[in-house]
């Protein structure tokens, strides 16, 4: 039987490679923020987002673009971090359907604890595959993807509503 060329692109593999790096380090960073801090990725991923933002705070729409959550998802996850007093939310004067996520003083104070974690987590992980030059690469080939992905060069511009009245900041 005769493999059509397509099959042997290397960029099947390249996406496949990607994606499959991408599953693993969830499930490694899940489990060792679920034992070292007790938080799930999701509510993890939300509030290194917050906790690195200026303000500590973003736009629920940014923040469900960062994290890769449905909207509805969003909404879920930071019901539960607002339940545990760890996220606020900030409703924009100038246009009450915008709201933001914010990182509350409680929430700070868990990521002062758990980056530092997650720092040597991620340390063990790539330090034993790649150089501090190839992780430099690495991060430029993937902001070059993810901002090809969001057809902009400046970081999640796609989910910023240019004729939002209520700015970030």
């Amino acid at each position: 039987m005769d493999e059509t060329p397509v099959l042997n692109d290397e960029r099947l593999t390249t996406v496949g490679l990607l994606m499959e790096s991408s599953a693993g380090l969830r499930r490694i960073f899940q489990r060792r923020m679920e034992e070292s801090q007790s938080l799930s990725t999701h509510s993890f991923d939300v509030l290194i987002r917050l906790a690195r933002s200026p303000g500590r705070e973003l736009r629920m729409s940014e923040l469900a673009a960062q994290t890769s959550l449905t909207p509805s998802g969003l909404t879920r996850s930071v019901d539960r971090l607002q339940q545990q007093g760890l996220v606020a939310r900030r409703v924009c004067p100038e246009d009450r359907r915008g709201s933001f996520a914010v990182l509350t003083t409680s929430g700070r104070e868990l990521m002062d604890r758990a980056i530092p974690d997650h720092m040597g987590h991620i340390d063990e992980v790539l330090s034993d595959v790649f150089t501090p030059a190839e992780e430099e690469m690495l991060a430029t080939l993937l902001r070059r993807l993810r901002d090809h992905l969001y057809r902009s060069n400046t970081e999640w511009s796609l989910t910023h509503d240019e004729t939002d009245v209520c700015s970030d900041d």
